[in-house]
């Protein structure tokens, strides 16, 4: 066995044979160890993405409202008025699963810094979570240690948690997930961009000090197995500090208002070396950086430690000459440190200087550019099932009240208010609609429009199809934000899959992106940003393949904003759906209760999606519905449990038709284009008008009652419960799983 000492650097630095000769020939000779260094972390996987680049072309990524779409710090969308939101997903998956509260933390750090670069002030955080098993040792720490990163970052400084989700599932138990999406408002004059130009300008980095914290952490954490060594990779996951952030942001906001600098960019992964590349090859131009002159927080740092270091809370900017004096003013009012690392010169190199020596000298273009994109071989699992699963090998429960109870107590079902209680929900003012719900809403400005954010996924129906599971990803985002009043308008998006060089993790990608981007043409929803998140792998296999959709609508007026909740007794309780039918596929029912997770989900029905999401638009801004809730897992019974949860004596007396040919599937089954919808008898015949022009059935079930129990009626099948009792099952999960870690 040789050792590492025997290994050539450039393999222990992840690179292969033939990259390293590609580097050679790009320069024309061999690199040094610096310049080594550098290509490794931009031709990692998670700074290049060589092995997803290509297939994440198909993403439409233009519309009307589309300002700025990918390939920028963010995406920004135009509200009206002159604001436009600025909102990306990232992903700080293999970090978190090291060390939960600081991997979890600095997430939400980098994500916030992904838009106040854009010059947007950050006004609403949300998260995706996924761990193993609730009843694991190793899921319950991961949770409380993410949980308490998340609040941690987003309480300091000050921007409200307005959604996500958390999903339990054994494929996650190795290797959770960590998405954060943040969404920014900014003025139309005020965007800026990564691009460095202008000979003569100079390279400003403000903020924090750089140290030896989380040297290669993202971009070779998020470019290898997770259980490679991983006890030796703690030293790698970076450290956050959310008042330095927080400053960070104000001195960031205050130089774009001032217009103070020509361009911004935060120091992510790879840090000054991936920071500096980027800017200068949007450019494009030349960068002379003196790294002796990057403020250091230890002693005798190297070159390459200096240049690739990703320690937190530091954003670099381009300066004009005459404008200098006024940022270092800025920065010192927001009490943070600035220097002048380099300067802008014509051309296309990345030029690094250290103890009086030029120790690199790349042409930008190799280390962007020129990074090696590999076509993905996708092979279809055999595994996979070309239909549903036969009813007959599943026996009828002999009570579906211990099923819903059982549902409600499922943790990927039951109450979440354990993990959202520690975020701040309500900082700024702004939130109107807080988690719990289908979406977030969030006004923007007193008395005027306001936007629907949702965060969704569901890697466990991607599992058993990608295509049919892409496309039902999109539709649960966009239907989520529909039933909070919103417009869906464009998307981001997380792809967490496995290694992309082997198994089925090609064939999924391809096959899920293939999925989304139908879904999104079908409902006018470019991709305006994402991230990719691969080799979320063990030696167990590959995480379920989990791409997590964060969609954002628009409201005209905040007082359109739908919430879930059953309001008024007398109220009707309708449903509206397209014309498919529940199944037991991939359901929580199935895995629940039936302890399988098998067959072929629904295939979704595009346009009814879309008809279906500008439907409850359109009556969220007529005023005609009290109430939306989407029906998603644990299907139609346990939606109308939720309508009742946060209600206060209510209860809903209601008759369901067999849709799907058994009682059960009908109330638990999943994948099917359903809202249950609350309004009044005189707005009842409103909304029936509306769906007929839509296409759309539109059923009346019951209405709300005022004692406090659910009641429904499928056939000769019946459940009559308590809604307190069905509260408490509700709420008792996760409280019980963590008091008792």
């Amino acid at each position: 066995m040789s050792s590492v000492a025997d290994t050539p650097l450039h393999r222990q630095l992840g690179l292969t044979d033939d990259e390293y000769a590609g580097i050679g020939r790009e320069l024309g000779r061999a690199p040094n160890d610096f310049e080594l260094a550098v290509f490794s972390l931009l031709w990692s996987e998670h700074c290049g993405y060589k092995h997803s680049r290509r297939a994440l072309r198909r993403f439409p990524t233009t519309g009307g409202r589309v300002l700025q779409g990918p390939g920028e710090n963010a995406g920004i969308i135009d509200a009206g008025g002159g604001l436009g939101l600025a909102f990306k997903v990232e992903s700080h998956n293999h970090p978190s699963a090291i060390e939960p509260f600081q991997g979890a933390a600095t997430g939400v750090g980098g994500i916030l810094r992904d838009i106040f670069a854009m010059g947007a002030r950050p006004i609403a955080l949300l998260d995706s979570l996924r761990f193993g098993e609730l009843t694991s040792d190793r899921t319950r720490s991961l949770l409380d240690g993410v949980v308490r990163g998340v609040g941690h970052y987003g309480n300091c400084v000050g921007v409200p948690n307005v959604g996500g989700e958390v999903v339990f599932e054994p494929g996650y138990e190795q290797n959770c997930l960590v998405n954060a999406m943040c969404v920014g408002v900014v003025a139309h004059d005020a965007i800026r961009s990564a691009r460095a130009n202008g000979p003569g300008n100079l390279v400003v980095l403000f903020g924090a000090r750089t140290g030896r914290d989380g040297i290669g952490g993202a971009s070779v954490l998020a470019s290898q197995d997770i259980d490679q060594g991983d006890s030796e990779k703690r030293p790698s996951v970076q450290i956050g500090d959310p008042f330095m952030g927080k400053l960070l942001i104000e001195a960031s906001l205050a130089l774009v208002e001032q217009d103070l600098v020509v361009a911004l960019q935060d120091c992510g992964a790879a840090g000054i070396a991936s920071s500096t590349s980027e800017m200068a090859s949007r450019g494009p131009v030349t960068l002379v950086l003196d790294l002796d002159r990057v403020p250091q927080r230890e002693t005798g740092m190297q070159a390459f430690e200096i240049m690739v270091s990703e320690s937190q809370e530091r954003m670099i900017a381009i300066v004009e000459p005459p404008r200098l004096e006024e940022v270092q003013e800025v920065c010192r009012r927001w009490g943070l440190e600035s220097a002048v690392i380099g300067h802008v010169e014509e051309g296309d190199r990345l030029i690094c200087r250290h103890g009086g020596e030029v120790v690199g000298d790349v042409p930008v273009h190799a280390l962007v550019d020129a990074c090696p994109r590999y076509e993905l071989v996708p092979v279809r699992p055999e595994r996979l099932a070309d239909a549903p699963v036969s009813l007959a090998g599943y026996p009828q429960p002999s009570s579906l009240e211990d099923v819903l109870h059982a549902l409600l107590a499922a943790p990927n079902i039951a109450s979440k208010r354990w993990v959202y209680e520690q975020y701040d929900q309500l900082v700024g003012s702004g939130s109107i609609v807080r988690p719990g719900g289908d979406a977030g809403v969030v006004r923007l400005g007193d008395g005027g429009p306001a936007f629907a954010v949702s965060l969704d996924g569901n890697g466990r129906r991607v599992w058993l199809d990608p295509r049919r599971g892409g496309r039902e990803v999109v539709c649960e985002a966009a239907r989520n934000v529909a039933c909070a009043g919103g417009l869906p308008v464009a998307i981001t998006n997380g792809l967490n899959f496995g290694n992309p060089e082997r198994g089925e993790t090609p064939y999924m990608l391809l096959e899920c992106i293939e999925g989304m981007s139908e879904a999104c043409e079908a409902l006018d929803t470019p991709v305006v940003s994402g991230n990719v998140s691969l080799y979320n792998q063990h030696a167990g296999g590959p995480i379920p393949p989990t791409p997590m959709v964060g969609c954002v609508g628009l409201l005209e007026r905040a007082e359109h904003a739908l919430r879930p909740a059953f309001a008024t007794a007398g109220d009707r309780v309708l449903l509206l759906s397209g014309t498919g039918a529940p199944a037991l596929d991939g359901s929580e029912y199935q895995r629940t209760v039936h302890g399988r997770v098998e067959g072929r989900i629904p295939d979704p029905r595009l346009a009814e999606e879309a008809a279906l999401c500008r439907l409850l638009a359109d009556a969220a801004r007529l005023g005609i519905v009290a109430s939306a809730h989407d029906v998603s897992d644990g299907g139609l019974a346990v939606t109308l449990a939720e309508c009742l949860l946060g209600s206060d004596g209510l209860g809903a007396a209601v008759a369901i038709d067999d849709l799907a040919g058994r009682a059960d599937v009908t109330l638990f089954g999943e994948g099917a284009t359903m809202v249950v919808l609350s309004a009044s008898a005189e707005q009842t015949e409103r909304l029936r008008l509306l769906a007929a022009d839509a296409r759309l059935p539109c059923r009346t079930l019951g209405h709300v009652t005022d004692d406090g129990r659910l009641r429904i009626a499928c056939g000769d099948a019946r459940i009559d419960l308590a809604v307190r009792d069905l509260a408490a099952t509700h709420a008792a999960t996760i409280p019980a799983a963590m008091e008792g870690r």
